[in-house]
């Protein structure tokens, strides 16, 4: 029978997946300050990883935010969507940080950055090659 953390920990790993990140303890620990998590070591989050233990309320809910979960999800397992925060697609956390930040900055600098990423995306667009002439 499976222990509770390894139930986990097979939990986290998938939903990691499904955000497009890598199974990492060190982009972990990094990213849980800045979802509202509390300090924690490589070893603890390596231990979640690898079902040896479980996170605490704050960071199982920094998680949680992190991987556009509900917190009892995450920790029981329920497949039902509780809540969808970003739609019907999913986004990288790091993505969600950049995004946020965009959002926090004067109108004048987020209509630059679009500026930017219009010409971003023209200049990716035009060094594909047309599936037209294949």
């Amino acid at each position: 029978m499976k222990s509770e953390q390894e139930a986990f920990s097979q939990r986290l790993r998938a939903a990691l997946r499904n955000a497009g990140m890598t199974e990492s303890a060190t982009e972990l620990v990094r990213l849980l300050a800045r979802f509202g998590g509390e300090p924690v070591s490589q070893q603890a989050v390596s231990g979640w990883l690898n079902g040896r233990a479980m996170p605490r309320l704050a960071n199982m809910r920094a998680l949680a935010k992190m991987l556009a979960m509900e917190p009892q999800q995450l920790q029981f397992g329920d497949d039902r969507r509780v809540r969808e925060t970003r739609g019907e697609w999913r986004m990288n956390p790091h993505d969600q940080l950049a995004i946020e930040a965009f959002l926090k900055l004067p109108a004048s600098q987020r209509k630059l950055i679009r500026g930017m990423i219009d010409e971003l995306a023209k200049a990716s667009a035009a060094a594909k090659p047309s599936k037209r002439g294949r």
